[in-house]
């Protein structure tokens, strides 16, 4: 049987609306999975009005009530927000505390095992913060709803090549007095799991540095000799394909060329950088380490654009097919 898939309403002031219209109108999406779409049906309509559309949707107020006859969607009506007030391509506290319960109903309908796989549309943190999230980000607030006590860790792909990272949405000026060995190999320990999730059998994995030149020996910092070094032979020890540490201005070629699967980053923005040059129009984000897999575009709400018809639906269609596959194999 075809998995069970939430498809979950994107920042109803950014271009998710649009983008999902745009996903939904492609056969290969329809056919891959039986869909369940958690928004407000006016917000779906007007993302629908933005690219052009009327697709065709059987709208329930109850899980009790889904038919998937024809590929149809259906589409679990969530009154949260009213997108007629609501201004476009602006940060709203509404959009954000409207997506906490589209995506927070996602979690629980997989908590209960009601669904196989999450797919978002683009989040906006900024609102989400306003509405009172509480978390990190919207990786630790799922994690939180799911009660997941395990390391949980957003992974971008893009054409194939993967981008983990050990520290992700915290200040720079952390970053160092953040990283110990045993959080290094948690982090590869949780991309070897979540790359072989999503069918890559026996992963190349390729820890970056954290100082300039790998540190040059400790001249320059010696967070490679203390602390990245014995993670990489502890995790070899756990028969992880993973080697490294290796300077980050020259490992993401190397990723590029096909060398590695995977890119192990000390810290977001090392990583994130370097993937979006090799191919931003096409990345996906991965929500690796909960009990259940979640996708999202790698984009972001693009509010500048919003409301214009201009959105690529490439990345949303990518991470909708990834959460298929990584669904049909859990």
């Amino acid at each position: 049987m075809k998995p069970l898939i939430a498809l979950v309403q994107g920042d109803a002031a950014g271009i998710g609306p649009e983008v999902m219209g745009k996903l939904l109108s492609i056969d290969e999406v329809r056919s891959s999975a039986r869909i369940l779409i958690l928004s407000d049906i006016r917000v779906f309509r007007a993302g629908n009005e933005v690219a052009a559309l009327d697709t065709p949707v059987h709208v329930i107020d109850d899980i009790e009530g889904m038919d998937f006859e024809g590929d149809r969607p259906n589409l679990l009506h969530i009154p949260a927000i009213d997108p007629a007030q609501t201004p476009s391509g602006k940060v709203s506290i509404e959009a954000g505390a409207a997506v906490m319960r589209w995506f927070g109903e996602a979690l629980d309908l997989a908590a209960a095992g009601k669904v196989s796989g999450i797919c978002f549309m683009p989040f906006n943190k900024q609102a989400m913060h306003r509405a009172g999230l509480g978390a990190e980000d919207e990786l630790q607030w799922a994690k939180q709803r799911l009660g997941s006590h395990s390391r949980a860790s957003e992974f971008n792909v893009i054409d194939g090549m993967w981008n983990a990272r050990v520290t992700s949405h915290i200040p720079l000026r952390e970053v160092a007095d953040r990283l110990t060995t045993p959080e290094i190999m948690e982090a590869v320990g949780l991309a070897n799991g979540t790359l072989i999730r999503a069918g890559i059998e026996r992963p190349r994995i390729a820890v970056a540095a954290l100082n300039p030149h790998a540190g040059e020996g400790g001249t320059i910092g010696d967070e490679e000799i203390e602390i990245i070094e014995p993670a990489v032979a502890k995790a070899k020890a756990q028969r992880i394909d993973v080697s490294g540490p290796y300077p980050s201005d020259t490992l993401y070629p190397r990723l590029r060329d096909g060398a590695f699967d995977c890119v192990v980053s000390m810290y977001h923005d090392q990583g994130q950088i370097a993937i979006k040059l090799l191919g931003f129009d096409r990345g996906v984000t991965v929500l690796g380490g909960l009990p259940v897999p979640i996708t999202t575009p790698a984009h972001g709400t693009a509010y500048d654009i919003a409301g214009k018809n201009r959105a690529a639906v490439e990345p949303a269609r990518r991470a909708f097919m990834t959460v298929c596959e990584m669904a049909r194999r859990a």
